[in-house]
């Protein structure tokens, strides 16, 4: 649905996004990140056709976006930081302008706008003008405007800025409930949020593209070995240190301070599975296994080490 191959942009001297490529599926939520001053905002403003791309090539919805740039802006809804709101309009007024500049059939605009603003929890203000509005209420007035004409790809940079825990729990619902008819690029500076929703990530730094998997991938990818967390009780820790040696595959083990029982992260080879050879040397030693699980890198310490890296490169 999204291809990019090659992308870039050039200010003078100045290197914005330095050929970039990835691929998005249909149906697909793809969280977009990077350090302020990455290159997000310029890459999705090439994307949507906002701005031409300086070499590359990019494909929305099978249309290439410098051959072809209406039927790319006609099949892709764009929610910018910023949202493009006229605070002089009333809420429905502006989503009636907006349906008319998309070309929304007139026979069934009205039911569209307002299902539209049911989905995003704007129907209460429809009358109000839109200056006169909290920030919440305009991102989400801004969220209707992205989705009102049905398109194909949602871009969307920082949709849930501005909003309180509830509402931000509901736009994050109803971006799930997009997906599969829509293809969605997500940016956004919150990571939990992306471990929630996104099914991959595309991680940039300095312009260039540093990462492009599923976070579980990039956890295996990053630490080149499995990580797993280890409780016994009934035996002390250099008797379980001792019978942990002994095990093939295991590569280090660290143990974790606790009140009274015998914790451990052990790192092991990720091509062998070691926690079945694990949990017969606790039980065969006559100690009681508590607790024996992998452990994953959280994406703020994926972001955090890949895009440290880079700024360090």
């Amino acid at each position: 649905m999204i291809k990019v191959e090659g992308l870039t942009k050039r200010y003078a001297r100045h290197v914005a996004v330095d050929h970039i490529s990835f691929e998005v599926a249909k149906g697909q939520i793809v969280g977009f990140l990077g350090p302020n001053g990455a290159g997000k905002t310029t890459t999705m403003r090439m994307l949507t056709c906002f701005m031409p791309p300086t070499e590359g090539t990019a494909e929305v919805a099978g249309y290439d976006v410098i051959q072809n740039p209406m039927e790319v802006k006609r099949r892709i809804g764009y929610l910018p930081e910023t949202p493009p709101l006229y605070p002089d309009m009333e809420v429905a007024e502006y989503l009636d302008f907006v349906s008319r500049i998309k070309n929304l059939p007139s026979a069934g605009r009205q039911a569209r706008i307002n299902q539209v603003m049911e989905r995003c929890a704007v129907a209460d203000v429809r009358n109000k003008e839109i200056g006169k509005l909290s920030k919440g209420y305009k991102q989400r007035v801004g969220l209707a405007q992205a989705i009102i004409h049905n398109p194909d790809v949602l871009i969307l940079d920082e949709p849930t800025s501005g909003l309180d825990p509830h509402q931000i729990m509901e736009t994050r619902d109803l971006i799930r409930e997009l997906a599969g008819d829509h293809t969605i690029i997500l940016s956004t500076h919150i990571l939990p949020e992306v471990e929630q929703i996104c099914e991959r990530v595309v991680i940039i730094a300095k312009g260039k593209l540093v990462a492009t998997d599923t976070v579980a991938n990039l956890t295996t990818n990053l630490r080149g070995a499995e990580t797993i967390a280890l409780e016994v009780i009934g035996g002390d820790e250099a008797s379980v240190r001792e019978r942990l040696d002994r095990i093939a595959g295991i590569l280090k083990v660290t143990t974790v301070p606790t009140d009274g029982r015998v914790r451990f992260t052990i790192d092991a080879d990720k091509e062998k599975n070691v926690r079945p050879e694990i949990a017969r040397a606790i039980i065969g030693s006559g100690w009681e296994l508590h607790e024996l699980h992998g452990v994953s890198m959280s994406l703020e310490n994926i972001f955090l080490e890949l895009t440290s890296n880079k700024e360090a490169a």
